[in-house]
């Protein structure tokens, strides 16, 4: 048998998510079981859903979209973030988590939430996803990894100013990430062996010291440690000459040190089809590599792309690791 459906939360309601969900639905039917946690009253207008009261209700050939109701407190007005619905969209990330937790859903994918809205209305105190999820899993340490057909990418440091980096870029910090990248790169995708390319800090990795000796003094030593451990490490390596065609070929994820230096490059290979993936969680958890788009929200223009991928990604990692619980058997 297959994992139970993947539970998606329908984010920001004044944002793009809940047309998302619907064109995600009719491209994904019959073949990637979700359900929705959301208000039905946010969807649009015409959209034909069904209630479930629990994931296994999902009827993965079924014509309607599945809902598991969490009811928000107002209307949906697309472009305009509502402060009062900020527990509403709090509470249906929390209740995918406890449900994947459970095993009751396979995985957690989510759509975007608008964070100043969130902490206004419900007083939310994480950078972002990534974070309030590590925390409901009660997890000190988690990985951001944007994965598409072209490239995988995994930054370091996450949501700080570039500032701070140099500081928060500590020998504790980049063997963390990189044990947590390498192993799901094992037990979550498959690849027996990754091949792992780190980026250095500084233009031209340092330049054995010349511009800077993060490379030297943070980031080699490292990488000879992890070495030792039988891990395939290139680097550190000039990130301007990491991501052209040859180059990708030579590994399976990037290992890069700040944000942009990671996103970039995924970004600008395949806008649309990246999606987030939260490595060092007990449950699967994916989202669309994108944000609320209120400019466009309700005018029907919103690109789905993301988000199906995500999802589609999202019930890979999910059979992925049911094969590993169940030893292949059915249950």
């Amino acid at each position: 048998m297959t994992p139970p459906a993947i539970a998606l939360t329908i984010g920001e309601p004044a944002g793009i998510g809940p047309e998302l969900a619907v064109a995600a639905f009719d491209a994904l039917r019959g073949t990637v079981p979700f359900f929705l946690i959301g208000d039905p009253r946010h969807l649009p207008k015409g959209t034909g859903w069904t209630e479930v009261a629990a994931p296994d209700e999902v009827d993965p050939n079924g014509s309607a979209l599945p809902v598991l109701v969490q009811p928000f407190d107002g209307d949906r007005v697309p472009g305009q973030p509502q402060p009062a619905q900020a527990k509403g969209v709090v509470t249906a990330i929390e209740r995918a988590v406890a449900l994947a937790a459970s095993g009751k859903a396979g995985g957690v994918c989510t759509l975007p939430i608008h964070k100043q809205a969130l902490q206004e209305g419900a007083g939310f105190a994480f950078p972002g996803h990534t974070e309030f999820l590590a925390h409901l899993c009660d997890q000190t340490d988690v990985v951001m990894m944007l994965a598409g057909p072209a490239l995988r990418v995994v930054p370091v440091t996450i949501h700080i100013p570039l500032s701070e980096v140099k500081t928060a870029l500590t020998a504790d910090l980049l063997r963390t990430r990189i044990r947590i990248t390498h192993d799901a790169l094992v037990t979550q995708f498959g690849i027996g062996t990754p091949r792992l390319a780190v980026a250095g800090l500084n233009p031209h990795a340092g330049e054995g010291g010349r511009m800077g000796r993060e490379e030297l003094d943070v980031i080699a030593p490292v990488l000879d440690e992890l070495r030792t451990e039988g891990m395939v490490i290139a680097g550190p390596l000039s990130a301007d000459t990491m991501f052209h065609p040859a180059a990708r070929a030579q590994y399976d994820a990037a290992i890069c040190m700040y944000h942009d230096q990671a996103l970039i490059p995924i970004k600008t290979l395949d806008f649309d089809r990246g999606v987030n993936v939260t490595l060092g969680l007990p449950i699967v958890r994916t989202s669309p590599d994108h944000g609320t788009a209120f400019d466009i929200a309700g005018t029907g223009q919103a690109n789905p792309t993301s988000t199906i991928e995500a999802l589609r990604m999202a019930w890979s990692l999910a059979c992925a690791q049911h094969m590993r619980l169940t030893g292949g058997a059915d249950s």
